[in-house]
């Protein structure tokens, strides 16, 4: 398997798994009565799955553009240098007004 494949597979089961993690944080901590909403439900189980389903779409894409940021080289040989704002100097403009009678 190409290892671009295999990362984003390992990153997407990672979201996932974040997901689960945090829909069963909110249950627990019953936030905003969300545990008395869902129980009290008739499609409990399909208001869970979206939720987890949902949240987890949104975890796994961050959590694969991080490890694609991150495959990104190190620039080593930086040495900094003088801002782009120490560079210009002013300049004295004279302005004339005209009369206004």
């Amino acid at each position: 398997m190409p290892k671009l494949i295999r990362l984003y597979i390992t990153n997407v089961c990672t979201g996932f798994g974040l997901s689960a993690i945090f829909v069963g944080a909110l249950l627990w901590f019953n936030i905003a009565n969300l545990w008395g909403l869902i129980s009290g439900s008739d499609v409990a189980v399909l208001a869970v799955f979206m939720l987890w389903f949902m949240n987890g779409i949104v975890f796994a894409g961050v959590q694969f553009a991080l490890a694609v940021m991150n495959l990104a080289e190190k620039d080593d040989n930086h040495r900094g240098g003088t801002p782009i704002a120490a560079e210009f100097t002013p300049a004295r403009v004279v302005a004339k007004a005209k009369s206004r009678r």
